[in-house]
């Protein structure tokens, strides 16, 4: 009998393919495998995918042969989380949902609740790598660097990350569903869930104005020309260009055009053409406090890496960090659409060292 087997993992089920797959990994490597589904959005519309995704999380569970047991955090969700992205929204920056979702409901409720029931560890089908060799663990970087999921586990509590297992991390996408395909998994050609966290993919647009009523407000350029209206500047995010109704103006040179800038006091969207206007790249960045993986920061100044976005580039940066915790992060380039509300993460190499929300942006020069 391996010292696996008699380890007892609960893992977050979705439902999806990811965490199918991380459980079939988990009882191949020996240990004892129940299954968790988390519902976490209880309004009934035709966006919210739950009850097929429950259904989903069975089938996998009756595959493996193991329980599945199901708790609700909805109320949870709502007050720890989704109150938390509305407010930002109200206030004109754009949050990352998933960010919040990862510390306050898998990695905090589901963490707890699993360890309740007795679980030595959690597990779910992030692509991410934990090393627990060490006394405090140290998140890694996946294998396959397009579905990497660092980004939004920076800010899980390093207790509950202690506990944790990523049976997906030295794995590419590719390899995940053709284990699900040779698994027998139904669920193997599934598509990836996208859109907000636990609430999935809709018309963002229509979905924000049933909790924050449309403000109209002027589209401006950075000289105070009028170019059209808004119906709120929570509707847009900073480099977005397709929607801005504005695309027949006969002003500029033709290019399209961007959003720059938000002027929440005077409600005013402030755009740009072309994706190389100057007012689209800052090179200061100014956080709100940092979370650190280990505890503390290896150094200050800090020389490392830094994502702006989770899609975007680890670039080169100089950390100071103030004594209150805030963070001045300066760029060896400037950065494309820097946006308060997101989260700016940072890397030394492969490991993941913490981030911290970024609330204003800047320029040396």
């Amino acid at each position: 009998m391996t010292n696996q087997s008699k380890q007892r993992v609960i893992i977050g089920l979705s439902g999806g393919v990811d965490s199918s797959v991380a459980a079939w990994l988990l009882l191949q490597q020996g240990y004892s495998v129940e299954g968790l589904f988390m519902s976490n959005w209880d309004e009934d519309d035709s966006y919210c995918t739950a009850a097929q995704d429950f259904q989903d999380a069975r089938q996998v569970c009756a595959e493996l042969e193991i329980p599945l047991h199901r708790v609700n955090f909805a109320t949870a969700y709502k007050d720890r989380v989704f109150s938390h992205f509305l407010a930002e929204y109200a206030a004109g920056r754009t949050p990352n949902p998933d960010v919040l979702c990862n510390r306050e409901i898998k990695f905090d409720l589901f963490f707890h609740h699993a360890r309740r029931l007795g679980a030595d560890w959690i597990a779910t089908g992030h692509y991410a790598r934990l090393d627990h060799s060490k006394r405090t663990p140290r998140l890694l970087t996946s294998r396959d660097r397009q579905k990497d999921q660092t980004y939004f586990l920076h800010a899980a509590p390093t207790a509950a990350l202690a506990r944790t297992l990523f049976p997906l991390g030295d794995l590419i996408k590719a390899e995940v569903r053709q284990m699900a395909t040779d698994a027998g998994f139904a669920n193997h050609a599934k598509k990836d869930s996208t859109g907000i966290c636990f609430i999935g993919e809709r018309d963002f647009t229509e979905f924000l104005s049933r909790y924050l009523p449309t403000k109209p407000g002027k589209i401006c350029t950075p000289e105070g020309d009028e170019l059209g209206f808004h119906q709120g500047i929570m509707y847009y995010t900073l480099g977005q260009r397709q929607g801005l109704g504005i695309g027949g103006q006969v002003q500029g040179n033709g290019r399209p055009w961007y959003v720059a800038d938000k002027q929440v006091d005077s409600n005013t969207l402030i755009v740009v053409q072309g994706d190389d206007h100057p007012l689209l790249y800052h090179d200061v960045v100014i956080t709100e406090p940092v979370t650190w993986l280990a505890g503390k920061a290896p150094s200050n100044p800090l020389h490392c890496q830094a994502k702006l976005r989770y899609r975007g580039q680890a670039t080169n940066c100089q950390i100071d960090i103030h004594p209150e915790g805030y963070l001045n992060a300066i760029f060896d380039q400037p950065q494309w659409a820097v946006t308060p509300g997101q989260s700016l993460v940072l890397y030394d190499g492969e490991e993941c060292l913490g981030g911290a929300v970024i609330t204003t942006r800047d320029r040396r020069h």
